[in-house]
């Protein structure tokens, strides 16, 4: 399945084009405006911005950790344009240049500083986040099936500012809105093989981490899993993807919210971290610019043996089907053979990649809401319940 065409961000007005030439540029904007970085990183960033715009891949200085690293990555790109690399690789070095950048791995005054903190921050903080967490005593009465749905629900939705918990509370999703939806899949494999171990690829913090948060306790809370990994990224990346720090963040938020149904929740994850039911664990191929197929042995060894892995995101599920031009009607089972557990995807679509749409979904929406791919108003719950055969897999 890696016969399709790999996805550039080189054809002006696509999708991909978009994000470097219009998405990246307002970031920038906004970067800049958030924190008073001086004029070395200011014009850093800049410099940035214009070569992936408008120049040629260059590799990161020779003091860079990662350096030989990113060189190995890279080989056969140095020196060609932005737009002719792939787009997952394109898009992950921007965000590893952004640090750079900014001094996040420099010794000096911007060192360990998360350029991207002031948006999540802020967005932790909203008067609209208390809403949704009151809403969650309106769950605790709904029967057992109901609220794994809805759980599962709001942590699909979880980044969709007008639904989260809420959106269970009285106002279901539109059939249209979930174009596929293996949700019965996932919830038969986990009551089969109760007492396992799950696995969480996080996708972004803040009002997004919450819900993932309270789906983790539900799985721990009802015993359809004994323990649950929740593996987060070592670094910032993709403006709001969830770091150590978020996940802390957010669970403390849980802990002191004024409801009780929040804070009974934030008390019994707090204490499954200490004692090692919820472990937060990260990895550095999180922030490669490579797909899921090219696990590292040492990953691909965490993750044999889940009852299942759920990947969280548009990123997870670009990594997980290869960022490639799929046709969308290609099974879903056949694009995530490579993966060494159980799989099941939670995905918001904001990008081109798609497989496992049915041919009558996707007529109607390719006439009806041309920009439904990546305009973040539909989603997908995918879930293959059988591992991939064990293999070796040689260190990326």
């Amino acid at each position: 399945m890696t016969d399709a065409p790999v996805i550039r961000s080189d054809v002006p007005g696509s999708f991909p084009w978009g994000v470097f030439h219009e998405r990246h540029p307002k970031l920038v904007r906004q970067l800049l405006d958030a924190l008073p970085y001086g004029p070395a990183e200011r014009a850093g960033i800049e410099r940035l911005l214009a070569e992936s715009t408008t120049g040629v891949l260059e590799p990161l200085p020779e003091h860079a950790h990662d350096h030989a690293q990113w060189l190995e990555w890279g080989r056969g790109l140095w020196g060609r344009p932005w737009g002719e690399a792939p787009f997952l690789w394109a898009e992950s070095y921007f965000y590893r240049r952004l640090l750079e950048a900014t001094g996040y791995f420099r010794p000096g005054t911007w060192q360990g500083i998360d350029p991207f903190a002031p948006f999540k921050n802020a967005e932790l903080a909203g008067p609209a986040v208390d809403e949704e967490l009151a809403a969650l005593s309106a769950l605790d009465a709904l029967p057992g099936p109901r609220r794994s749905a809805a759980l599962l629900s709001s942590a699909l939705w979880g980044n969709r500012a007008d639904l989260s918990f809420q959106l269970t509370a009285g106002r279901p999703t539109a059939p249209s809105d979930l174009v596929a939806d293996d949700s019965a899949l996932l919830w038969s494999a986990l009551e089969h093989t109760p007492g396992g171990r799950v696995c969480l690829v996080a996708d972004n913090a803040a009002r997004e981490l919450l819900p993932d948060l309270v789906l983790i306790d539900h799985l721990l809370h009802t015993g359809l899993a004994a323990q649950v990994v929740l593996y987060v990224k070592p670094q910032p990346y993709y403006v709001s993807d969830a770091t150590t720090a978020d996940t802390l963040a957010a669970l403390e938020r849980l802990r002191t919210a004024p409801t009780d149904a929040a804070a009974t929740i934030g008390r019994r994850l707090r204490q499954a971290m200490t004692d090692d039911t919820l472990a937060v664990r990260t990895h550095p191929f999180f922030c490669a610019p490579l797909p899921f197929r090219d696990l590292p042995t040492d990953l691909r060894t965490e993750l044999t043996g889940a009852t299942m892995t759920i990947l969280k995101g548009d990123l997870n599920y670009r990594r997980l089907v290869d960022d490639r031009l799929h046709p969308p009607t290609t099974p879903f089972p056949e694009t995530v053979t490579h993966f060494p557990s159980p799989v099941t995807t939670l995905r918001t679509l904001k990008s081109d990649v798609l497989v496992g749409i049915a041919a009558t979904t996707l007529t109607r929406l390719d006439s009806s809401a041309p920009t439904w791919r990546t305009d973040g108003r539909h989603a997908l719950i995918q879930c293959h319940p059988t591992a991939a055969p064990a293999r070796g897999n040689p260190e990326k």
